[in-house]
């Protein structure tokens, strides 16, 4: 299972990625394995040296009991202090950066969160991505002919 932040490639010049941990209740985890979230609003932000998701939608599960979670709290991410360091140095340093989550997906039975460090990209910027996509829409449209 795969849940990915399409709108954050197109909005943001990705400076540097970082795989974390989300620390998650139960019925969370079985929400997630159904594919039902939505990243689209969330980023990330750190907090007494420790990095948080803010706005990831995690619908709640109809077979879970009274003990349901909270379908947009803030979550934990688990990042060693090295790379906490890092995000926050870098976050300091470059002006106009911010630490958005791209995409959510299962390793080894675990949920992990990819987040990126990254720079918004202008109107111009935005023009470029799309003319780069329809060019290479054009050559794979003209391979497959012949």
């Amino acid at each position: 299972m795969k849940i990915s932040n399409k709108k954050a490639y197109y909005e943001y010049f990705i400076l540097k990625e970082f795989v974390a941990g989300i620390q998650l209740v139960g019925s969370e985890v079985k929400s997630l394995r159904n594919g039902d979230a939505n990243l689209q609003d969330s980023y990330c932000y750190v907090f007494d040296n420790e990095v948080f998701i803010k706005g990831l939608y995690i619908s709640k599960n109809k077979m879970s009991s009274y003990n349901n979670h909270e379908e947009k709290r803030d979550r934990k991410l688990l990042l060693t202090k090295k790379e906490i360091r890092n995000i926050v140095n870098d976050t300091a340093t470059n002006n106009g950066t911010t630490i958005i989550a791209l995409e959510i997906f299962e390793k080894n039975g675990k949920f992990k969160a990819k987040i990126g460090v990254a720079r918004g990209k202008k109107l111009h910027d935005k023009r470029d991505s799309i003319r780069e996509r329809e060019v290479d829409r054009q050559i794979k449209q003209t391979n497959e002919r012949f």
